[in-house]
């Protein structure tokens, strides 16, 4: 009689299972931090004593502390002028405007647990900051684990940034909403949905370095909550992924960060800018 062996079998596809995911996820973070490391403008890398442990933890890994600050006038990490504070993984980079900027830094953040330091309260408390933006968080997809999606009422129509029924969304939406959505500063085409003649919900990204594709969302105000967001960023990120470049999706609302996870992507980090009071009469400089 054959020994029972579903148990050992079922053991050897969970490990496999679990293997593969890890290796997804560690390829998303090593394309991930090459970006930023880029964008600081200056010599810098993510280190830790330990690797993320694991997809669904990975801003919350424990132990190391503190991000590796470096300065850079150009960093991309920010605003002129501002710090700037990514994590990703276990590891964190910032970058300061000034060498001045940069010792406060490392002063005042050197024992902040890593997955801490982008909570602007935990920051605040440490550091003279006149300004806060963020924090945002970073999620990133691989064709493998793309989970694409169609509207159910018709095509995505693809048009030009500049078309003026794109031009036409984009002026209905407030300012607030526009900006979050980055959609004035795509590259790529515009993937979206009409009501009638009407464009209510369009798409595209942005080509950054690292050959990296900044995914754009935006629904007009009467139409958002019908999932137009999720078709119109499914039809950019499928573009960007033909095109071989790395989607990355940027988000601080909740629901944003919902339509991103449904379509695959996986959260690896967050972002936080930060205009210090270096100069302030009064200021703890360190």
């Amino acid at each position: 009689m054959a020994a029972d062996t579903s148990d050992a079998d079922s053991d050897t596809d969970t490990d496999a299972d679990a293997d593969a995911d890890t290796m997804a996820h560690s390829a998303l973070l090593i394309r991930a931090r090459g970006l930023w490391e880029t964008l600081a403008d200056a010599p810098v890398s993510f280190t830790s004593s330990s690797e993320p442990p694991g997809p669904a933890g990975a801003t919350e890994a424990s132990g190391p502390t503190g991000p590796t600050v470096v300065v850079s006038p150009t960093s991309e990490l920010c605003p002129p002028s501002w710090a700037g504070i990514v994590v990703l993984g276990g590891a964190a980079i910032a970058t300061a405007p000034t060498e001045s900027a940069a010792l406060v830094l490392r002063r005042a953040l050197a024992s902040v647990p890593v997955a801490s330091l982008t909570r602007p309260e935990v920051v605040e408390a440490l550091l003279p900051v006149a300004d806060v933006l963020g924090p945002a968080t970073l999620a990133y997809l691989s064709s493998a684990e793309f989970r694409p999606t169609s509207h159910p009422q018709g095509a995505i129509e693809t048009l030009a940034s500049a078309h003026p029924d794109v031009q036409g969304l984009l002026r209905s939406t407030e300012p607030e909403a526009l900006a979050e959505s980055g959609m004035e500063e795509i590259t790529s085409p515009a993937f979206v949905v009409r009501e009638g003649t009407e464009v209510v919900a369009a798409a595209g990204y942005r080509a950054w370095p690292a050959e990296t594709a900044h995914v754009c969302v935006l629904t007009h105000p009467r139409w958002r909550g019908r999932r137009l967001a999720r078709h119109t960023s499914s039809a950019a990120v499928a573009h960007a992924l033909t095109a071989g470049l790395l989607p990355q999706w940027r988000a601080r609302p909740p629901a944003s960060r919902r339509v991103a996870r449904s379509l695959g992507f996986r959260e690896l980090g967050s972002q936080l800018s930060i205009r210090l009071e270096v100069d302030a009469p009064g200021g703890t400089h360190g």
